[in-house]
């Protein structure tokens, strides 16, 4: 598997895309699907992949699934409809996915995932996504160091239909277990979403109101959970860790609100998928080894959150 998380240095002159179809010129269309770019994650996701296009000369659009299948299937339609060259694809379900992939492949229309995996290899001609187990892993360690290694503690879980979600638990257990003074009270799913994970650590904190530390499954949770020990006058003694790398969570790493966040280089990969699509489209051939490939994750802390130099870049 390529490894690709060294140095994140990439251009984020990031300008606001639109969803609607638009003629296919130059060399031709590429449609970009993400999940929902309300969140800054996967705003990032969509613009970075769509300027990239457009400087490899395509033209290109960005549409939302928000993690529904039908809508996906739709804007798959929509796709082959409109003659896409490629499509990158945020898959809205590591197994829903699969016939929406499928059908875009039997149109002739190659397909590229970013940021979450399909179960199923051999039809898409990559899948890009961040290093889950080693970030996960990354975090969890820094956690303990902020946080001790005695004590309750609970943990906020993504959508149970990406697989991202379990792996990052497994590897936040994984550590997590070494230290037997160290006890999940609760998990609790939260589905990636900020209001959830404030509803959810409402809910946790009443339950268990002697924890010491929330680990989080991405920021957008942590920054909820966050926002209901500040209303609950317990965020100086829980502390919260998260996962993204999101400019939010950056601006709560400064403000001493979180602890770190685990930077995800979607920045990179997701103008990887476009370059291996146009490489592709020329040569028959990704220039890549594997379909899957996985690119590490990166720590922000207090300590280098000064080198976060646009959203989801951190220089090294």
């Amino acid at each position: 598997m390529l490894n690709k998380g060294k140095r994140l240095l990439v251009a984020a002159a990031l300008v606001a895309g639109s969803a609607l179809s638009t003629p296919a010129w130059a060399e031709g269309l590429i449609s970009i699907i993400v999940t929902d770019p309300s969140n800054p994650y996967w705003y990032t996701e969509g613009e970075v992949a769509r300027k990239t296009a457009e400087d490899l000369g395509y033209t290109a659009t960005v549409a939302a699934h928000k993690g529904d299948t039908n809508t996906e299937s739709n804007l798959i339609d929509t796709a082959i409809t409109n003659h896409s060259v490629a499509i990158i694809l945020d898959p809205a379900n590591a197994d829903g996915s699969v016939g929406a992939v499928k059908k875009a492949i039997a149109a002739d229309i190659p397909v590229f995932l970013v940021n979450a995996e399909i179960n199923q290899e051999g039809l898409a001609k990559a899948q890009l996504v961040s290093n889950n187990a080693q970030g996960a892993a990354l975090g969890a360690q820094q956690w303990v160091e902020m946080v001790g290694d005695t004590g309750n503690y609970v943990e906020l879980f993504g959508n149970p239909a990406d697989n991202n979600a379990q792996t990052r638990s497994n590897g936040f257990e994984t550590v997590l277990t070494q230290y037997p003074d160290l006890k999940k009270v609760a998990q609790e799913v939260a589905n990636w979403d900020r209001t959830q994970g404030h509803n959810k650590m409402q809910s946790m904190l009443q339950a268990h109101p002697d924890i010491m530390g929330v680990i989080s499954g991405n920021d957008e949770m942590a920054l909820g959970a966050i926002a209901a020990l500040k209303e609950a006058g317990r965020l100086k003694d829980v502390k919260v860790g998260g996962f993204d790398g999101s400019p939010d969570a950056v601006d709560a790493i400064k403000a001493g609100e979180l602890q770190y966040s685990v930077l995800q280089p979607v920045a990179v990969f997701s103008a990887e998928a476009v370059k291996q699509a146009d490489n592709f489209i020329k040569t028959g051939k990704t220039g890549a080894d594997t379909e899957k490939q996985l690119f590490d994750c990166l720590l922000i802390t207090k300590d280098n959150v000064d080198k976060y130099t646009a959203p989801f870049v951190l220089e090294q």
